[in-house]
């Protein structure tokens, strides 16, 4: 049995936690682990129910504990607290009193000396004061004195090639400008050192060249210890970063490229090459001799890690062409395309990056005790602070990481960020691929256009069959995902991440015109179709229709594209949900980076961070974009851990919108057209009802209404509808049958909600039917669009009631809107026998769940009597189109 934790032991553990949650599960877990070495059986819930018991009765009493300690120390403070103004006015006493004896002292001390013994020590002051006074005046004019013999003492010096003596010299010189300083001699005498200091620079600077070149670094140091003295430290590194980076100066500037402008060179020089091919090569002999300086720079400049990271930057500054010139030269050249070479000279760039990288950090660490034996103490630090680092002789333990304590025999041992810190030669490096990175989002879609030219450019209409026009949109679509995918791997390797914002816009955007250039395409209704096959269910069951062979081609057609168009639906959700994926990893490391800037960097580079970082790619859109993405993952995954399903139910907010509004137009485009191709029997039907000759037959229909008493009794039916409504009647009767022919069909289910007329009834069913079938869902999940995936199928009964109700819907307004309207008038038997027709075809749509308040508008409208109809238009105050239109034809007049 293990002994419990006393309440002490409880409370200091607590202290180390800053999360009681978890201070709870580990002292359970603790109590388990105890219970599970004393006895192998498993922990049963009376146990944890014991523990937890044990500890709320430790808990009570350390909560006890406490509260007596703290009214204890209540106690104490109260009591405290008077005696402490007591204390304070006991205190300021003493010191006023101790003020008084203290001056009282130091009257005395006055009384008790003599006067004359304090008028000898005030003269000895005096002289002090004098004779110090008089010293520096000496050493002075012994400077001032020096100056009489200056210029000839150095020219000497310089005729004997003592340059070292000749440096001294000026260097004391220099000490004692100082004296001068506000005096008229003062400009004469900087005339004359700045003159000698030019002559001993011009005696010095070919030798210098010459060491440099020949890398003699002994007679180097020497130089840069002589151009310290005369404070010309800037002009030797000139020297020194001129001389060194010659060879990779003209290297750049003498190669011959077929993509950028290039200097005229001569018939001589070698082939043109292309500019991503001589990148990398130009990168290789710059990093072999950054790492011939690693062994050069520190034995001559105290300050090895700024000194190399300057020379870098003289080096890329000296650059003719610059860099930026020849890429924008190189945007120039490849247009659409420039994307790809972009980014193979930006990889390039950063590999050499962080080859530089790991050369600087290096260098750091390298010291320079030669370099600094032969400087004196007196030698004053470079006028740069930038360009001084402190040296220290003991070496960073190889153990240390980034967030870790540092040992303690290096105790000031800099980090590689600390490393890094005031070099800018990164940053110039980065900058020439700075505005393309910031106009990626244009740069991708234009790269994406170009690439759907190519995919569509074989794809003429004129030499498409019909029945191949399906198969090549699901082929396409295959080309343009993967061309889609390509990009998400672009984004992240050209701006790593910074343009999620214009990768999305431009993903959308590419979807759209594809879809849009196959949605411009569908023109089945004024298409001349060469194919003339039939679907072989229309032989024997749908062959009393009145289609024509080249209907059910159209019919085939428009079903197989609609077919399509959800197939590319779904290959479009999946590709989002890539997207959708990379865009979280993007988030991740971002919020990685954000928490933990040592440890985690978004480029690989920490000068291209910073630029990106500072560029208007960081923008409100791109961290809303991403924290949306990221809570969106978070709450599904929450969800599924919480329901205990596989996968989260609900659909986020989608990314690609253009693209899914552009699939569901072109959805919309095949639906009419497969109706135009539906109805197109029934509306030939329709062509010459109204020039009808029964519109203007003479009569009264009152007659006809005698019946015998074995007719057939049908209140609803005055008169026996026209042929042509008989038809269509029929027309729509037989449709039903042809929807159960396609009742399978996936095709027919797929973007209801852009059937034209669609009766929003049907539809709410439908999602009501998609909300019951699908995975339990929290009532704050967003209701799902109504383009049904396999995951989630229809009823096929429903389904070919809202494409019925749909049909219904179009071709009845297209009778309200088109045909009545041409009626040119209506006799009293014209009106009566249009009335049976629009009561009988009224009672047929009914059959297929079609109501079309407007057809019994027209219906009651067109059966009144005369007399009643002119009385009705005389009353009514706003006159809605349908009465105007029947009042136009039966003549009424207010």
């Amino acid at each position: 049995m293990t002994v419990p934790p006393s309440t002490t032991e409880l409370i200091n553990s607590l202290e180390q936690y800053s999360d009681v949650v978890s201070w709870i599960n580990d002292i359970l877990d603790k109590s388990e682990d105890d219970d599970e070495t004393s006895s192998p059986a498993p922990t049963e819930l009376t146990e944890l129910d014991e523990h937890i018991t044990q500890l709320l009765a430790t808990l009570d009493i350390a909560c006890e504990d406490t509260s007596s300690q703290l009214e204890r120390t209540i106690d104490d403070v109260s009591r405290g607290v008077p005696r402490l103004t007591y204390d304070l006015h006991f205190m300021k006493d003493s010191a006023l009193s101790l003020q008084t004896s203290l001056a009282k002292v130091l009257q005395t001390s006055k009384e008790a000396v003599p006067d004359s013994t304090s008028v000898a020590l005030d003269h000895l002051r005096h002289l002090d004061l004098v004779k110090g006074r008089m010293e520096a005046t000496r050493e002075a004019l012994r400077e001032a004195e020096s100056w009489s013999s200056l210029e000839l003492e150095v020219t000497s010096l310089l005729a004997e090639r003592n340059y070292a003596k000749a440096a001294e010299r000026l260097s004391e010189a220099n000490r004692s400008m100082v004296v001068f300083y506000n005096t008229p001699e003062y400009e004469p005498r900087r005339t004359l050192m700045v003159n000698l200091q030019n002559q001993l620079e011009a005696s010095l600077s070919s030798a210098l060249v010459a060491a440099i070149n020949s890398q003699d670094v002994a007679v180097c140091r020497n130089y840069f210890s002589i151009f310290r003295h005369i404070q010309r430290e800037s002009e030797f590194r000139n020297y020194y970063n001129a001389s060194r980076r010659a060879s990779v100066v003209a290297l750049w500037h003498d190669v011959a490229l077929d993509d950028c402008e290039s200097p005229d060179i001569g018939p001589s020089a070698s082939p043109p090459e292309q500019f991503t091919v001589f990148l990398p090569r130009f990168y290789a002999t710059f990093l072999s001799l950054l790492n011939l300086e690693r062994v050069s720079i520190p034995a001559i400049f105290p300050d090895p890690a700024l000194t190399l990271s300057a020379f870098i930057s003289s080096t890329l500054s000296s650059l003719q062409p610059t860099f930026s010139q020849r890429i924008s030269s190189l945007s120039t050249h490849h247009s659409e395309a420039v994307l790809h070479q972009l980014i193979s000279s930006l990889r390039a760039t950063e590999e050499f990056a962080a080859s530089v990288e790991k050369v600087i950090e290096k260098i750091s660490y390298a010291t320079t005790p030669s370099a600094s034996d032969a400087l004196s103490p007196d030698i004053p630090p470079p006028s740069n602070p930038r360009s001084h680092v402190r040296r220290r002789s003991t070496r960073m333990s190889i153990s240390w990481r980034p967030g870790a304590h540092l040992p303690s025999a290096a105790p000031g041992a800099p980090s590689k960020p600390q490393i890094l810190d005031g070099m800018e030669w990164d940053q110039e490096l980065f900058q020439p691929f700075l505005d393309f990175q910031i106009d990626y989002g244009s740069l991708e879609r234009r790269l994406l256009d170009q690439a759907l030219h190519k995919i569509i450019s074989s794809d003429t209409s004129d030499r498409i069959p019909d029945a191949d026009r399906a198969r090549l949109l699901r082929e396409r679509a295959v080309d343009v995902i993967t061309v889609a995918e390509e990009s998400l791997t672009r984004c992240t390797a050209f701006t790593h991440g910074y343009g999620s914002v214009g990768l999305v816009q431009a993903l959308d955007n590419f979807f759209q015109s594809f879809i849009d250039i196959w949605t411009a395409d569908v023109r089945l209704e004024t298409r001349n179709s060469t194919s003339q096959s039939q679907i072989s269910t229309s032989d024997d069951d749908l062959s009393d229709m009145d289609y024509s062979a080249q209907d059910w081609s159209d019919f085939q057609l428009s079903l197989h594209l609609l077919s399509s168009a959800r197939a590319v639906y779904e290959r479009i959700s999946s590709f989002e949900a890539k997207l959708r994926s990379s865009l979280v990893h993007t988030a991740t490391r971002f919020r990685l980076a954000r928490n933990d800037p040592a440890s985690f960097t978004i480029a690989p580079s920490r000068g291209e961070s910073q630029l990106l970082e500072q560029s208007p790619l960081n923008s409100a859109d791109l961290h809303t974009l991403l924290t949306s993405i990221e809570a969106d993952t978070h709450s599904r995954e929450s969800s599924s851990r919480h329901s205990q399903l596989p996968i989260a139910p609900g659909s986020p907010d989608p990314l690609l919108i253009e693209a899914r509004r552009a699939v569901f137009t072109f959805a919309n485009s095949c639906q009419v057209s497969l109706q135009g191709t539906i109805l197109s029997p029934l509306r030939r039907h329709l062509t010459s009802y109204a020039s009808s000759p029964l519109w203007n037959a003479p009569g009264d229909p009152k007659s006809k209404h005698t019946m015998t008493a074995n007719d057939l009794q049908v209140p609803s039916f005055s008169l026996s509808p026209s042929d042509t409504v008989q038809r269509v009647a029929e027309g729509l009767l037989n449709l039903p049958r042809l929807f159960e022919v396609y009742a399978d069909d996936d095709a027919l289910a797929f973007s209801l909600h852009t059937l034209p007329h669609v009766d929003p009834e049907t539809l709410k069913g439908l999602s009501e039917q998609m909300s019951s079938e699908a995975l339990p869902q929290p009532t704050h999940m967003r209701r799902s669009s109504l383009s049904m995936t396999k995951s989630t199928p229809l009823d096929p009964d429903a389904v070919s009631s809202a494409w019925l109700s749909s049909l219904g819907h179009t071709l009845l307004e297209h009778l309200t809107t088109t045909i009545l309207p041409n009626i040119p008038s209506l006799s009293q038997a014209g009106a009566a026998q249009l009335a049976s027709d629009l009561e009988y075809l009224s009672n047929i749509v009914r059959a297929i769940n079609v109501e079309f308040p407007e057809l019994d508008r027209w219906k009651e409208l067109v059966e009144l009597e005369h007399d009643e109809g002119k009385k009705r238009l005389s009353e009514v105050e706003d006159i809605d189109h349908v009465l105007r239109i029947v009042a136009r034809l039966r003549r009424w007049e207010r």
